[in-house]
């Protein structure tokens, strides 16, 4: 209780010490939301190559795709940061070398959370209807360029609430990067504990790390909207603006039936075909 009645008597001056150090803090801020940004691309790309990769025929392909995916679900975000920022440089020359701390969070936050978003993608892709690819052998069009403006488009929308739960797992993991000498929120807020106290600064924390994965959620919404709207799904973005505060994945889907997006998909996959033969 004493910690409850010294977190009001002290809220006044701890606010205004907020205030004095908020360059450092939204310094902090930049950090993290660099990390988590350049984290989430890296995540991205990996996701769909290895998500791509478990689809293929060769077996070889899948057997790398499955160990690499296997290795960084099943292995700890902290151990393989802490390998990235202390053992990599350690090792024998030339395969030891010593990397910016920002890389090294980078790194690990998108092979981390990549290997996870890899299943996403590779679900997502499996939950097309077959119909899809049969339109695509009907249009003659080659497996790439039908797995990419048929496919996928309708993938994309499927994974895509998926994803925001991912990218909001990444920016909240974002908060070990601090412990190889980034000097990010979660950093910040430890120096400000230091003045403050436990309470006021990790309620702070929790303020400041939610108001960020609210904006993520808005982005995410915005992008799941649009996806579904592309392939008939739902209303556009302007429609339906206040589905962007609720929770990943309730957006509304217009109420369109399966055949509307088949059509759809499969007059697109007309006009690539008749543009490719032109």
């Amino acid at each position: 209780m004493d910690g409850v009645i010294g977190f009001i008597q002290d809220l006044g001056p701890n606010l205004q010490l907020v205030l004095e150090r908020m360059p450092m803090i939204l310094d902090g801020v930049m950090i993290t939301l660099l990390a988590s940004v350049l984290g989430a691309a890296l995540a991205l790309f990996i996701a769909f190559a290895f998500g791509l990769a478990l689809l293929a025929k060769n077996l070889i392909v899948r057997g790398v795709a499955r160990v690499f995916v296997e290795f960084f679900r099943g292995t700890s975000l902290v151990v393989q940061l802490f390998w990235l920022a202390f053992v990599l440089p350690q090792l024998p020359y030339p395969f030891g070398f010593q990397l910016d701390p920002l890389l090294v969070g980078v790194l690990a936050l998108g092979l981390n959370y990549g290997a996870y978003a890899a299943e996403v993608v590779r679900g997502s892709i499996g939950s097309v209807p077959t119909g899809q690819y049969e339109a695509i052998s009907a249009l003659s069009l080659s497996p790439a360029r039908g797995m990419f403006r048929i496919v996928i488009p309708q993938a994309w929308a499927l994974m895509l609430p998926s994803l925001s739960n991912l990218w909001i797992q990444l920016l909240k993991g974002s908060a070990i990067v601090g412990t190889v000498t980034l000097y990010d929120l979660f950093f910040q807020v430890e120096q400000l504990r230091d003045r403050t106290g436990t309470w006021f600064a990790y309620s702070f924390a929790l303020l400041a790390y939610y108001l960020i994965a609210w904006l993520i959620v808005i982005l995410m919404n915005g992008l799941e909207i649009r996806a579904k709207h592309q392939i008939g799904r739902g209303p556009a973005l302007k429609d339906t603006w206040r589905s962007l505060f609720r929770a990943p994945g309730s957006t509304p889907g217009g109420g369109r039936s399966a055949r509307v997006v088949r059509d759809r998909a499969t007059a697109k996959a007309g006009t690539a075909g008749e543009g490719g033969l032109a």
